[in-house]
């Protein structure tokens, strides 16, 4: 069993991964005003690319490495990752003056962001699945609420920061908490079992259920993404609200991602935990539909916020889920699905700009047709098997 302080270190982890991954969302309108950066829709989103191809190889090659070496270095890896991310994007404004210069930097910085995110998240949601066998649910939902928690906390501290005029001491902040935890968790005997880690003929033949798993977390990546990355280029382009309107409109999506996660983890059971599951897409369908007509700062700050509350519980039980379909490849599944949330991360950070840019589609348009993710997520949700198989036992007594 692992010491309190393991425990404690793991989450605590988890909360700063969620500052340093939202850092670059919450800072959207320094990428894409005239006075920062000046970014188009198209080059902003275009900027996540090394992010999502970076995350996916590491999250992908994570539990074999882990295999053979240790889970403890490829969370190390991606601490590592997230700390010279956070210092080249502090560094980026150095190059203010010089934006094509600065977007090679913010490039590679992106990039490191990706490969740090996908090692720390798979690491960490390895070894929360370890902390309390037979209750996976609950302590991979309270580790993403942590997670949450520093996503939530990223937009208010950028609009603190963006006030003061020291919109780079946000990512030299967290740069500081990270090299903290780097230096933690080496002088920590973190122990986890990463249990089996299939070859590539093995993963090829990895039942059906995983793969309705893996289509389910690529919709909620498109969906959560949608959400955290263009909340602020829509807000403050289209619906003339200020940057820091947009920046609390942000925190509201990601505080309900953390409430969510922290009330759904209360209240998980193996009875509970199939209607959650299911019901969360149900509540996105309506969200995205309010955040297509929210018009002003109150109305935008309630339509992200149920959003966040969509999406809290689906990410962190598709994992749990998973883990226990496959128990014996729960590393491997783990690392998956962060691939595969990913790649739907990807989809909508640098899929919107040719919509917008290309085919004219506007802000109302994208995030009304969002609803279609809903419906979709739900499908997937109801086909996976533990709702269905619920509905059927009371059906049959």
């Amino acid at each position: 069993m692992p010491s309190r302080f393991d425990v404690r270190l793991i989450y605590i982890i988890g909360l700063v991964q969620g500052l340093a991954l939202v850092t670059f969302p919450a800072a959207s309108s320094i990428f894409t005003s005239p006075s920062g950066f000046g970014f188009g829709a198209s080059r902003y989103g275009m900027m996540f690319v090394p992010q999502v191809i970076l995350a996916m190889l590491a999250s992908s090659i994570g539990p074999r490495l882990a295999r053979r070496r240790t889970l403890r270095l490829v969370l190390q890896a991606g601490l590592i990752g997230d700390l010279l991310a956070m210092l080249l994007l502090a560094g980026s404004r150095l190059l203010v003056e010089m934006p094509g210069a600065a977007y090679g930097m913010l490039l590679v910085a992106t990039g490191s962001l990706g490969f740090g995110f996908g090692a720390t998240v798979m690491a960490i949601n390895t070894y929360a699945q370890s902390f309390v066998p037979g209750h996976e649910d609950r302590s991979v939902l309270v580790l993403n609420a942590l997670l949450g928690a520093g996503t939530a906390l990223a937009p208010l501290f950028v609009a603190i920061f963006l006030g003061a005029g020291v919109w780079w001491l946000m990512p030299l902040m967290v740069a500081a908490a990270l090299a903290v935890l780097l230096l933690l968790s080496t002088k920590v005997p973190i122990q986890a079992s990463v249990g089996h880690v299939a070859d590539d003929a093995t993963a090829e033949r990895l039942p059906g259920s995983f793969w309705l798993f893996a289509a389910a977390v690529l919709l909620y990546g498109v969906a959560e993404t949608l959400n955290g990355n263009w909340s602020g280029p829509y807000l403050t382009r289209e619906r003339g609200l200020s940057a820091e309107s947009a920046s609390f409109a942000l925190m509201a999506f990601w505080a309900m991602v953390t409430v969510g996660r922290i009330l759904f983890a209360t209240v998980s059971s193996e009875r509970t935990v199939p209607w959650i599951y299911a019901g969360l897409p149900l509540m996105l369908i309506a969200a995205f539909q309010m955040v297509s007509h929210a018009s002003g700062e109150a109305e935008s700050i309630v339509a992200f916020g149920l959003s966040g509350l969509g999406c809290s519980a689906f990410f962190p039980l598709s994992i749990s889920l998973s883990g226990q379909e496959l128990p014996k490849l729960a590393a491997l599944t783990s690392g998956e699905l962060v691939a595969f949330y990913q790649a739907g991360y990807g989809v909508a950070a640098f899929g919107v700009g040719p919509l917008r840019d290309l085919a004219g589609l506007s802000f109302h348009a994208i995030y009304s047709w969002g609803s279609v993710l809903g419906v979709a997520m739900f499908g997937v949700a109801f086909a996976v098997g533990p709702l269905r198989r619920l509905v059927y036992e009371r059906q049959h007594g």
